[in-house]
């Protein structure tokens, strides 16, 4: 039987998915604290926001953001991969674990949809 590419397209997106699953929300081995990860977020609170919510047009909001996703993020700042002024004044201060702690924090953080434009 041969597969279409959509079909294998789907077929990697579910594997991909599953994988995520399984893994669970954090990611292999991610040891965040969320209780320090929102004492840590102070040093966020000004474009982040401590709720999660953005405070600058420039900042992104990080509340209920996957956990895996910014805790790689801040370490592709950390390691120059990624370039932000504001981020390359606070990153460096950031430990292994400070970074875990900031990325379980925020992903705790529930989000809930309201109305949804357009219904």
């Amino acid at each position: 039987m041969r597969l279409t590419r959509p079909i294998l397209a789907r077929v990697g997106v579910f594997t991909l998915s599953l994988a995520f699953f399984v893994a669970g929300p954090s990611g292999a081995g991610a040891q965040g604290d969320v209780k320090a990860g929102r004492e840590k977020a102070q040093k966020c609170e000004a474009c982040h926001g401590l709720d999660g919510l953005s405070k600058i047009p420039e900042a992104p909001s990080l509340a209920g953001q996957n956990e895996q996703y910014i805790n790689e993020q801040l370490n592709a700042f950390k390691s120059g991969e990624r370039k932000n002024d504001m981020m390359s004044l606070i990153v460096p201060t950031l430990s292994p674990q400070d970074i875990e702690d900031l990325a379980a924090y925020y992903a705790a953080i529930e989000v809930t949809v309201g109305k949804i434009p357009g219904q």
